[in-house]
């Protein structure tokens, strides 16, 4: 790392959460230098360490994907001991993030109220499935059932087959990144005003602005159904099949549209009335994909790519798997995957984040931690000798049977 820095160093988190939503938002903070630290239920860890398979010598690559940069520290928050211990974590504390369903927090003494007396300033991050208020408070929720009940599943998928979920944790990963723009825009307003924040995060909420172009529809009293990979207000704009595989064509405008044309060599289509502007492609899109795809099988992907992205510079891609999506020229010249140390697998593979800084560092420095592997080095910190940390193991702060060399925190949605 360059003298330049990282925008949140000297930022620290306590992270109470397990799953995605709080884990891959305290990532986010870690990759721009905020120290995180895992709490984590003695013996178990984080649910998502118990992920899979696949596992790699136990450990689970999901888990990877959500805790790169943090350290792990197991507390009983059972044991007094241990939420006082957990208190003075809160004391030295800027962020901290948990994803209980509302009312756990406070029967485990970890609410707002009860973690402000020891410090006022703090960022609070409530997340759940559906917020702190409203009827269904009380649900628990994961991303399935909030992707289901946020409109995605109804608009992915096939006209006239069953509704199909994103194949990744999106409606996760969606309020993860509100969660950590909460965040860092509370510190933001911290640092004018001197106060600290309680930030109420529901999933569903969360999701529903990413609708878009959908919840636009609706509001403009349109019907919004199931297209399979075309769009509803642009055409062409999806998948077309090729000689030997599939290619994605994204036509924004007449310009565009044009120019695809005559790559192809398809100067007949904009002088056919029924697609010679986008209203009329959109009006027409069974027919113009039967025209176009008709034309794009005559030919390979790769074929089709170096015809109409390279030479043409019309938006086109391959559709790839995702081992092609993590290895290609691009990826590699950006360094976007990389390897960091593990104490026990050797070096690892990272998928480093994308915010890069011209004024500013970012980036992973720590691999995922072992469960419990900081137990004793963040008590050091706190000022505890090794007598005191001995004397904390023997109470249970660590789990029954731990000699705080390892041992789990937790009970949050997804």
């Amino acid at each position: 790392m360059t003298d330049r820095g990282k925008i949140l160093e000297g930022i620290k988190v306590v992270d109470l959460s397990t799953f995605v939503t709080g884990g891959f938002c305290s990532a986010m903070l870690a990759n721009q230098g905020a120290e995180v630290v895992k709490i984590e239920q003695p013996g178990y860890g984080d649910a998502v360490r118990h992920s899979g398979p696949p596992f790699i010598k136990g450990e689970s690559p999901y888990y990877w994907s959500l805790n790169y940069g943090k350290r792990s520290l197991e507390l009983d928050l059972k044991n007094d001991r241990a939420k006082e211990a957990l208190y003075e974590l809160v004391e030295e504390a800027d962020v901290f993030i948990q994803n209980f369903r509302p009312g756990t927090a406070e029967r485990l003494d970890v609410d707002r109220e009860t973690l402000a007396e020891y410090n006022d300033d703090l960022i609070y991050l409530a997340i759940s499935a559906f917020g702190q208020t409203g009827p269904w408070r009380e649900r628990s929720g994961y991303d399935l059932l909030i992707q289901g009940m946020s409109g995605i599943m109804s608009v992915t998928g096939e006209e006239g087959r069953q509704p199909v979920k994103v194949g990744l944790p999106m409606t996760d990963l969606i309020t993860a990144m509100w969660a950590a723009f909460g965040a860092v825009t509370a510190l933001y307003r911290r640092e004018r005003t001197g106060e600290g924040e309680y930030i109420d995060l529901g999933m569903l909420e969360a999701t529903l602005p990413w609708l878009t172009k959908q919840a636009g529809m609706t509001f403009a009293g349109e019907e919004t159904k199931r297209m399979g990979t075309k769009d509803p207000v642009l055409a062409p704009y999806q998948t077309f099949e090729t000689k030997d595989g599939y290619i994605n064509v994204c036509i924004l405008n007449e310009k565009l549209w044009g120019e695809l044309c005559e790559a192809i060599d398809r100067p007949d289509l904009p002088e056919d009335d029924r697609f010679a502007v986008n209203a009329d492609r959109v009006d027409h899109l069974d027919e113009l994909e039967a025209e176009v795809e008709a034309t794009l099988t005559e030919r390979t992907t790769d074929e089709w790519i170096e015809i109409i992205a390279e030479d043409a510079g019309v938006p086109a891609g391959p559709v790839y798997e995702v081992e092609e999506a993590l290895n290609n020229p691009q990826i590699d010249a950006r360094g976007t995957v990389t390897e960091i140390e593990h104490p026990e697998l050797g070096e690892v593979p990272v998928i480093e984040h994308p915010l890069r800084y011209e004024g500013a560092e970012s980036g992973f420095d720590r691999a995922p931690p072992l469960l419990g592997e900081h137990n004793r080095e963040v008590f050091r910190e706190l000022g505890y000798s090794d007598a005191e940390i001995d004397a904390l193991a023997e109470d249970g702060v660590f789990g029954a049977d731990d000699e705080a060399d390892g041992g789990e925190a937790g009970d949050g949605e997804a």
